[in-house]
């Protein structure tokens, strides 16, 4: 049993010099009483990024993939959602209703879907620049030609979760898929100039503490600039539909100990978060998060992105991810709205 004091100054170490062990990050996990990590991470992020949240908009362009993710309502096996690909023009609009009410940030993200040419990527990209507004993708795995041209065309952030850092269970969730090009992914990007996200999802059936202590050394060694980390909710018609839901308090503590121990870095509360915690983005904010990612999308495609159920009602103005319901909340919240891009402000320990 683990003295109350062994843990105080367990979490003072990480507070003052952001860098504990494998074993230590389990202990930390492992804690029926989590208050002091959350009150630890709340304190390092006022210090390092202080109160602003910044807005990302979301725009999910296409919701083809030709992945068969065990976890995902989009798989390409999943034959019984609505497919949809936005236009070019559609993309824009969105975006153009972003800038006008304030954002400094686009997220363009689909399911891996091969028939949007790079180029016509690039193209929207060079649009979306001409608007002021920073540009982040979440698109997948591509070559890294491609990730080349699209940062020579203005992207500034790549999204690329990686789920799970441990090779048996990725390789079993991901049929036909490899961890090895996953990590080259975002190797590629990192050399390439982009910020780098990645992230995990937690509560996969199979995952132990262990393997979330290893997905945080992970994100340190890369050194990641933004960290998305949300609970695995069970999706009908995916192998994985009958399974448990992934725990909040897990993930609140993998949020709390991803800003201990990369402090300067930006992490939203989840979309997902949200959906599986009426209270998510407010737990998520006290425990370290600075960044939030409303839906901007066109109402009709947001309700065929079925990552997972209960992510859009039937009326998407009372969404978890509505814009304006988000603008209140952190306000709320005594924090501030971002009105810069956003960008990591790296400091040097």
């Amino acid at each position: 049993m683990i003295k109350e004091k062994d843990i105080e100054e367990l979490i003072e170490k990480l507070e003052a010099h952001h860098n504990i062990d494998k074993e230590e990050l389990v202990t930390l996990l492992a804690l029926e009483d989590p208050s002091m990590i959350y009150q630890a991470a709340d304190r390092v992020r006022k210090k390092y990024v202080g109160d602003e949240v910044h807005l990302r908009g979301l725009i999910e362009f296409s919701n083809y993939c030709s992945n068969t993710c065990f976890y995902c309502g989009l798989r390409g096996p999943n034959r019984t959602i609505k497919r949809y690909r936005m236009e070019p023009e559609e993309i824009l609009q969105c975006v153009k209703y972003g800038a006008s009410v304030g954002l400094k940030t686009i997220v363009l993200q689909s399911g891996e879907d091969k028939y949007f040419k790079i180029i016509t990527l690039c193209k929207i990209i060079e649009e979306i620049k001409k608007l002021d507004i920073a540009v982040t993708l979440s698109i997948g795995e591509l070559s890294t030609k491609d990730y080349a041209e699209l940062k020579k065309a203005g992207a500034d952030r790549y999204l690329l979760r990686i789920e799970t850092t441990n090779k048996e269970l990725y390789q079993k969730l991901h049929p036909g898929m490899s961890y090895e090009n996953r990590v080259r992914c975002l190797m590629d990007l990192r050399e390439l100039g982009y910020e780098v996200g990645t992230g995990s999802l937690v509560g996969l059936p199979g995952q132990t503490l262990e393997m979330l202590a290893q997905d945080l050394i992970f994100f340190k060694k890369i050194d990641a600039d933004m960290l998305g980390i949300g609970p695995f909710i069970p999706c009908e018609n995916t192998p994985l539909e009958r399974e448990k839901g992934g725990n909040v308090e897990i993930v609140l503590k993998m949020l709390a100990l991803s800003r201990l121990i990369l402090p300067d870095i930006n992490i939203p509360a989840t979309t997902a978060l949200a959906v599986k915690d009426k209270a998510g983005y407010i737990k998520g904010l006290k425990c370290g998060a600075n960044v939030i990612m409303p839906n901007i999308g066109i109402d009709e495609y947001k309700k065929l992105y079925k990552l997972y159920p209960g992510k859009v009602p039937d009326n998407p103005s009372e969404a978890v991810n509505n814009l304006e319901n988000i603008k209140k909340l952190i306000l709320s919240q005594n924090r501030t709205i971002g009105k810069d891009k956003g960008y990591r402000k790296k400091i040097l320990n």
